[in-house]
């Protein structure tokens, strides 16, 4: 019998030192040893891991509140739970339930959607060696339905660069939070707000921050809830100076903030009841709504989500309440608010005809139609009408308020003119400046890449300076109706166009 060819030999293989680190073992070493590199913060429900980038540390996605899902939904926000091992705050939580912008809106506003029941969270940018520093609270805007605060343009890299710790939270928009229902308690996203809030004065010290010195701070809707926040003497008392950035300040009775839900509820089919919407999917309550709001327009629309006047929450309308609340505010509007709402279409739409009709509806005095004509003698009809809607829906409760407070109040208007589709000074355009953050995509599509730099130092300073000592650099409003306008070149003088905000009443 023939021998059996031998098998060639299979390449030697070397032993491996039992005591020697496998490369899984050296893997897992260096992520050990790069974690402990990492910012810790001790709070009070548990240990939360950060990042940390150029004196920066960074934790994203902190649960402030348990899920509002399940037996929580449609109910008062609860506590988040404790947690044993640390929390790696290494991304932003998930965003609440709601619709992405439509239209040209839709191209100029992007909010991430990020799937995810654990939507209450807070995220916090802390300078590095920070200690007793001052504290702010961001509250983004959204008209009470959209937007979050992953947005890239509300990144607070730039306020803890100049000493500030930076919380921005989420809260519960469209019907999950504003809806009236039956056996439901009122403003849960505004009750949100108020329970970061808490967990801001909490927790500040573990990152460094000054419990006492908490400045709420928020644009559009997210200003609402900050004169909100302030009209609530509980939530008051943590707070140390506000920022309304184009916020409205008012609150409606339970039976007009209800039209948005009771039309959902029509359209569902179902009874406007706590049991009845927590029954039907977040999904199916967002389909009805967008059904309800397609081909609305800013005069003729759904009726919207908005604040209600409830003794638990929110016990007056701000618009009062603020008057008698001792501590400094900053606020103020931009020049042309409306631009945002109204595309150059719709205003081109808006005939002579159209616009008295519409005056007539919102019960516009002759003599502030005649004073906008005074003040803007080239505007066409739509735009003399949107900028009559900017100044009764905002700078005139602003100026308002201004002058009947005691307590220190610092009027701005907002007025450098952005060149995209002839947006001029609108709506949200003063965002990026307050970060100065100009080359940040947000601002990008509405600023331009031409934004003037100096501009966002300007205003980014002054927003730093009040948050620091309550006062950002120009008087207070009083019998002179000082306002700082912000431009190009910037100049602080008595308040511009004071006669149709006199005719506005």
């Amino acid at each position: 019998m023939e021998d059996a060819q031998a098998p060639e030999r299979a390449p030697q293989t070397p032993v491996a030192d039992p005591h020697a680190p496998t490369h899984s073992d050296a893997t897992a070493a260096q992520a050990s040893d790069d974690a402990r590199s990492l910012p810790v913060a001790t709070t009070s429900r548990g240990e939360v891991r950060g990042r940390a980038a150029d004196g920066v540390h960074r934790y994203l996605g902190i649960p402030y509140a348990k899920p509002p899902f399940g037996s929580l939904r449609f109910a008062a926000p609860e506590p988040a739970a404790a947690w044993v091992t640390t929390l790696d705050a290494a991304e932003f939580g998930p965003t609440a339930p709601q619709s992405p912008y439509r239209g040209d809106l839709g191209e100029l506003i992007k909010v991430p959607a990020i799937e995810g029941s654990d939507i209450l969270t807070v995220n916090v940018w802390a300078p590095a060696d920070a200690a007793d520093a001052p504290v702010v609270l961001w509250l983004h805007g959204g008209g009470l339905e959209r937007g979050a605060a992953a947005q890239s343009g509300y990144d607070g890299s730039t306020f803890a660069r100049d000493g500030i710790v930076f919380v921005s939270a989420n809260y519960r928009l469209g019907a999950e939070g504003f809806s009236v229902l039956d056996g439901a308690p009122l403003n849960l996203g505004l009750r949100d707000a108020q329970l970061a809030l808490e967990w801001v004065h909490r927790e500040a010290r573990a990152f460094g921050g000054d419990p006492s010195r908490i400045t709420i701070m928020g644009e559009s809707a997210g200003g609402a809830l900050v004169a909100a926040i302030l009209a609530r003497p509980a939530s008051r008392a943590l707070v140390a100076g506000a920022i309304i950035q184009s916020g409205p300040l008012d609150a409606v009775d339970q039976a007009k903030a209800r039209r948005a839900s009771d039309a959902i509820a029509k359209r569902l089919g179902i009874p406007a009841t706590q049991a009845a919407f927590a029954a039907t999917e977040p999904s199916e309550i967002l389909r009805a709504r967008t059904e309800i709001a397609a081909g609305s327009s800013p005069l003729n629309g759904a009726p919207g989500y908005t604040l209600a006047v409830d003794p638990g929450s929110l016990p007056a309308s701000p618009a009062e309440a603020l008057v008698d609340a001792g501590v400094p505010v900053l606020i103020g509007t931009n020049t042309d608010e409306y631009r945002l709402w109204f595309t150059p279409e719709a205003l081109s739409g808006i005939t002579a005809v159209k616009g008295w009709l519409a005056r007539l509806v919102m019960k516009v005095p002759g003599r502030a139609a005649r004073a906008v004509r005074e003040a803007f003698p080239g505007a066409s009809p739509g735009e003399q009408l949107g900028q009559i809607v900017t100044d009764r829906l905002l700078r005139a409760p602003a100026s308002r308020l201004a002058r009947a407070r005691k307590a220190p109040t610092f009027v701005y208007e907002f007025a450098w003119e952005s060149p995209v589709r002839d947006l001029r000074a609108a709506h949200a355009l003063d965002i990026a400046f307050a970060f100065d953050l100009l080359d940040d995509p947000d601002a990008l599509r509405l600023n331009g890449d031409a934004a003037p730099a100096a501009l966002g130092r300007e205003m980014h300073a002054a927003w730093v300076s009040f948050i620091r000592d309550g006062d950002p650099g120009w008087p207070a409003y009083g019998a002179e109706r000082t306002t700082r306008v912000l431009a190009e070149s910037s100049a602080t003088v008595p308040q511009r166009r004071a006669a149709v905000i006199d005719a506005l009443g």
